[in-house]
């Protein structure tokens, strides 16, 4: 009996430790958006399951992924401190259907202070559907005819002294880096600022070409004269802010091309920006990985072939 005595206060020491980790643990979850452009374009079903095998080995944040759209069972949502939609946008936006149910969930999630960011095609709506959220909630958004959609080549080699930036080393892609966002108070978004409350940092930063900005754009084909008229500007393809409630959010215009999660600073920088919404410490490295061929050609949405 002594010896039992003994033991169960040591079981107890043991196990308090096991389910203080779990407890602590962040809760980040990634919504994919329904198939769409060509085969290995827009691959937000694989790209989802490829950035949450990449955070396997980063035991601080749980991360959770949706396929094919909005969650069937909102309760995923619940406890999460983050959530990242990685989708289509402007009127097919999965946040804006739903009758104003979804905008509104969202919206109170991120008075709750959890952290929200959007990727590529997901940075775009129709300003007056939901301009004033994204706005609130991650500092601008992509707007048609306002901002454009170049594919081009922009090498990032500066970096703010931010933790999404950590470990990142420059390096140059090709991707459809939407540019010219409608961000809150039409600042330029080129430079750090402090609006209404929201603090705004650029993370990814670079100067288009004469020849870039003349166009021609994915749609409309352009040129757009106000684009022009800004020759030599340098442009923010990623931004991240911090809320006056609390939370956190991020923007990034990449995510075209499913192959170019294969570029290690290019993933880098959104698994650092997953980190950091949670509110979680990214290492000074930056969240480490690493990405197979095997990976990248897993879990792609059947599609055919653009006609020649």
């Amino acid at each position: 009996m002594k010896k039992i005595c003994l033991i169960l206060p040591l079981l107890f020491l043991i196990a308090v430790p096991l389910f203080a980790d779990a407890a602590d643990k962040a809760k980040l979850v990634i919504v994919a958006g329904k198939p769409s452009h060509p085969p290995r374009m827009h691959e937000f079903n694989a790209g989802v399951q490829l950035l949450a095998d990449s955070m396997k080995d980063f035991t601080a944040v749980e991360t959770h992924f949706v396929l094919n759209g909005w969650p069937k069972d909102e309760s995923i949502f619940d406890d999460a401190d983050a959530i990242i939609f990685y989708m289509d946008g402007k009127t097919r936006h999965e946040v804006v259907q739903g009758d104003g149910h979804r905008l509104k969930l969202i919206d109170s999630l991120a008075d709750k202070g959890v952290g929200l960011g959007f990727m590529h095609f997901g940075v775009e709506i129709v300003p007056k559907q939901a301009g004033p959220q994204f706005k609130k909630w991650i500092g601008g958004h992509y707007e048609d005819q306002f901002s454009c959609n170049p594919m081009w080549e922009p090498r990032f080699d500066h970096f703010p002294d931010h933790p999404i930036a950590n470990g990142v080393k420059p390096f140059t892609i090709k991707d459809e880096w939407y540019m010219n966002i409608r961000f809150i108070n039409d600042i330029s978004g080129n430079e750090s600022a402090n609006v209404d409350g929201l603090k705004f940092v650029p993370i990814l930063v670079g100067v288009p070409s004469d020849e870039v900005r003349d166009g021609p754009y994915v749609y409309p084909k352009g040129p757009y004269p106000h684009i022009q008229a800004s020759k030599g500007r340098a442009e923010a393809m990623m931004w991240a802010v911090e809320r006056k409630d609390g939370g956190r959010g991020f923007g990034f215009t990449g995510g075209h091309y499913h192959d170019n999660w294969g570029n290690n600073d290019f993933r880098k920088v959104v698994l650092n920006a997953m980190v950091w919404l949670t509110k979680t410490k990214v290492p000074a490295g930056g969240v480490e990985s690493t990405v197979s061929d095997e990976l990248l050609n897993a879990n792609l949405d059947p599609k055919k072939p653009r006609k020649k």
